[in-house]
């Protein structure tokens, strides 16, 4: 993966797409080929201080990401036990 320095114009456009496409922050990674731990500290920490409306919408995709992300676990952990007693 290349290593890219997120300036305030890019962490905004970033925060943008995440907000009108509701992705997660695997995806926002992907699409702008950054690793998923530096989406997430710049997403949280330094929108924070940037840009704190944003931060607030932000906030609120990932929380919901993260409910979603316990119930997709569950599910498949689930399907992973049926499939074995079959």
């Amino acid at each position: 993966m290349k290593s890219k320095i997120l300036d305030q114009e890019m962490l905004e456009k970033m925060s943008l797409y995440m907000i009108q496409n509701k992705c997660t922050v695997r995806q926002l990674a992907k699409k702008y080929d950054i690793p998923k731990s530096t989406v997430y500290t710049k997403l949280t920490k330094d929108l924070y201080k940037q840009n704190f409306k944003l931060y607030l919408m932000i906030k609120e995709i990932l929380s919901t990401n993260k409910q979603e992300r316990a119930m997709r676990g569950g599910l498949a952990t689930r399907e992973k036990y049926l499939k074995q007693n079959k």
